[in-house]
């Protein structure tokens, strides 16, 4: 490994951090060339590094070598007490020359974190497997993909037992139950998560309010006249989970499906699934984006196999336990 020093990240660093990550997401578009083209450009990439600079509570760390900034590492906190005492560290938050060299970053950069109380630990990477292998080699495991597919080009027919359509108010009932089935199945095994589950009342007032909304396609699935299922879809812009280098233009989101217990395995997650596409590219969406936690077996086994490739790997790591 060639001779390094690690310092703590400046304002002066940003334009030296932006040609890394624009870079980075250079060497990304090869492989995903439905991703942005724009933060190719180092001004571009620069307003995001910006961003994160800014944000409130920022803190890094940069790697030179020769006196050239060769990587940069920079994160702040979330607000919101279901991450826990965290620090993120988001898609434009971190670019390394060599893979290896984010373990020193981190190496320096946490400690801070760690001494401010912040042990739960979060970052979004881009799928190049060397850049992975070094943060699970700092102790991070997978906890969330980011998955990107093509709009599709022909229209597929949902199985002959299910009734596939758009969502009308008489549906309000199920679709609030539909609400709590998804997070309800996520505290399970072996999910585990700790998002709030809203109550029936909350989710039947939501969509009262909220059915008869055009920027969103609500879709239902019945089986033997029953609903079953719902999915949801709306522009990629609507999803604060999706932004910057993460966000591709012209794209259409999956935002929300769920099938109710009873009726799982019939196929009706797909055909709600490929609803939402057949919309996206009806709506003239070039691409379509969704998301899921690694461990729901349902959703990491359902989404690929509707040809979403997963783009970004959201990581995290537990200090002290």
């Amino acid at each position: 490994m060639s001779r390094h020093v690690i310092r703590p990240f400046e304002e002066a660093d940003l334009p030296a951090a932006a040609s890394l990550l624009a870079q980075r997401h250079k060497e990304h578009r090869k492989r995903h060339p439905l991703l942005p083209a724009d933060y190719e450009d180092d001004q571009l990439a620069l307003v995001e590094v910006t961003a994160v600079w800014e944000s409130e509570s920022a803190s890094g760390a940069v790697l030179t070598e020769g006196g050239a900034v060769t990587g940069y590492l920079l994160a702040a906190p979330k607000p919101s007490p279901v991450w826990g005492p965290n620090i993120w560290v988001e898609s434009a938050g971190h670019a390394v020359s060599e893979p290896e060299h984010i373990r020193d970053l981190y190496a320096a950069a946490a400690t801070k974190w760690v001494d401010d109380g912040r042990i739960a630990h979060y970052v979004l990477v881009p799928d190049d497997a060397e850049l992975i292998d070094a943060w699970f080699r700092l102790g991070f495991g997978s906890q969330h993909a980011h998955a990107i597919r093509p709009a599709p080009s022909a229209p597929v027919s949902p199985p002959s037992d299910l009734v596939v359509r758009r969502a009308v108010r008489d549906d309000i009932a199920v679709l609030a139950e539909l609400d709590l089935a998804l997070p309800q199945h996520q505290g399970l095994s072996p999910v585990f998560s700790a998002g709030e589950i809203p109550s029936l009342e909350e989710a039947l007032a939501d969509w009262n309010e909220s059915i008869d909304d055009q920027d969103y396609a609500t879709f239902v699935a019945e089986y033997n006249g029953q609903v079953i299922g719902s999915s949801i879809g709306c522009s990629l812009e609507k999803s604060s989970s999706h932004s910057g280098l993460a966000r591709p233009d012209n794209a259409g989101f999956l935002g929300f499906a769920a099938v109710l217990p009873s009726a799982r395995g019939r196929g009706a997650g797909r055909a709600l699934g490929e609803a939402v596409l057949q919309w996206s590219a009806d709506t003239g969406y070039t691409s379509v984006v969704t998301d899921w936690r690694v461990t729901n077996l349902l959703s990491s086994r359902a989404w690929p196999k509707l040809g979403f490739q997963q783009t970004f790997h959201r990581l995290h790591r537990l200090i002290g336990y």
